[in-house]
């Protein structure tokens, strides 16, 4: 199938990735745009992992005060070099990030940041109302486990859904600026001001 610059600008707008990146996931995919999508996704994934081990020392702290200013949000976002960092890309990232945090309130950045005893609490609440729905025993854990990846997609930045584009996660926007870049990005911290509370 012949990959026209149409197709290679429409994928370029969906994924905001390179145009030499989504000319080859559509010769990849014989055309396919949701395959192509889905192959830049990998592919976006295994250059973060690649990344995922080097320092990041560079970056900048973004704010964003809602208007009122009831609402503030402050998000240090690190990459591996200052050039980066000055980019409008990064800068963007930034402020996403910061529009995701006041729209959203994620309580931690990753899965692997929340406690252990906020992990057993909940997962004692899901088994109990998994018990009291009349669940078998035998498949509990299955149900402790789904209810656990919603409740991590509710409290962690890294897995909620994108609120200007609820197909992507934050993840995948992050790994996508990454295989952009070059260099690893990693969100530093975050805090959430909410007036009076």
């Amino acid at each position: 199938m012949e990959i026209t610059a149409a197709m290679v600008k429409q994928l370029r707008e969906t994924t905001g990735l390179g145009m030499m990146d989504c000319k080859k996931a559509l010769q990849e995919c014989d055309g396919d745009m949701d395959k192509a999508v889905e192959f830049l996704r990998k592919k976006g994934m295994k250059v973060a992992e690649k990344r995922a081990g080097r320092a990041t020392s560079e970056g900048l702290v973004e704010s964003y005060i809602h208007l009122g200013g009831k609402l503030g949000v402050l998000v240090e976002l690190n990459c591996e070099t200052d050039f980066v960092a000055r980019t409008d890309a990064f800068k963007n990232l930034a402020k996403d990030l910061c529009m995701q945090i006041a729209a959203a309130a994620p309580l931690y950045t990753a899965r692997e940041d929340v406690p252990q005893d906020v992990i057993d609490r909940e997962s004692e609440i899901f088994k109990a109302q998994a018990l009291e729905e009349g669940k078998p025993e035998k498949i509990l854990p299955k149900i402790i486990e789904g209810k656990l990846n919603r409740f991590y997609e509710d409290i962690c930045l890294l897995e909620q859904a994108f609120v200007k584009d609820q197909d992507k996660k934050i993840r995948d926007l992050i790994s996508a600026a990454i295989a952009e870049t070059g260099e690893n990005i990693q969100v530093g911290r975050f805090v959430r001001m909410v007036l009076g509370q």
